[in-house]
């Protein structure tokens, strides 16, 4: 293909051995990106079909493309920032709830101070907290306290992942998890806590059934869950 006065397409009704090919076309464009540059008068024969019938020029079509791209990209941009300012507000819920459970000395205390950050920081629709272990030797408390065995017979696959799980559950652990409120609880992410050995889970619920994916981060509620790993234990005795 030369430079001089050439067009990207045959205007000749039969084809000659010297025709090029629409890849070999391309591939010289991607090797000579500055080529209509050096050649403008060829722009100007150039349009492009548009949806509506009518035809564009090339530089008209690339103005249009390169605006759907930038809108794009502040749209990703919008999305990302969104995301940081909700992940700071995150942060800043979470490291209040730390440092209130780390200075906390009771297990009442650390009950209720849970319950009522969730509840009212985060604004979780549904939260659970449940101990294992004896009700004759743990401290009154709000939270439900039930038997190992009997936990394990009733969100023994929860207990086993040793991580958050989130999605939907069925009917057995929601029961466990959120009692009378079970009905109401369209997914969950639940968290096993252990520090030697099991003796909890922290679970939280939203009535919509996409609300907690197996796909989402779950990163704050992990700290979380290893802050209570630590706390508690040594509080479960009376």
């Amino acid at each position: 293909m030369t430079t001089n006065n050439s067009t990207l397409v045959d205007t000749h009704s039969e084809k000659t051995n010297t025709d090029l090919s629409a890849e070999q076309i391309k591939s010289y464009l991607q090797n000579h990106p500055n080529f209509f540059e050096d050649h403008p008068d060829l722009l100007e024969l150039i349009s492009l079909p548009h949806e509506s019938g009518a035809a564009v020029s090339l530089i008209e079509r690339q103005v249009s493309v390169l605006r759907d791209r930038n809108l794009e990209m502040r749209q990703r941009i919008s999305g990302m920032l969104e995301a940081a300012k909700t992940n700071d507000k995150l942060f800043e819920k979470t490291k209040r709830l730390v440092l209130t459970l780390i200075e906390t000395k009771d297990l009442p205390t650390i009950v209720n101070t849970l319950s009522e950050s969730l509840g009212n920081d985060f604004q979780v629709e549904f939260h659970s907290f449940i101990l294992f272990g004896d009700q004759q030797s743990t401290p009154d408390c709000n939270a439900k306290v039930v038997a190992l065995d009997q936990a394990n017979k009733q969100i023994g696959t929860l207990l086993r992942t040793n991580r958050v799980t989130c999605g939907v559950l069925g009917s057995t652990e929601l029961n466990f998890l959120f009692g009378e409120h079970s009905a109401d609880v369209g997914s969950v992410a639940a968290v096993p806590l252990s520090y030697g050995s099991t003796f909890g889970i922290l679970a939280i619920g939203n009535s919509d059934p996409n609300y907690y994916r197996s796909s989402m981060g779950t990163l704050f509620l992990s700290y979380i869950a290893e802050v209570l790993n630590r706390v508690t234990p040594n509080l479960l005795k009376r």
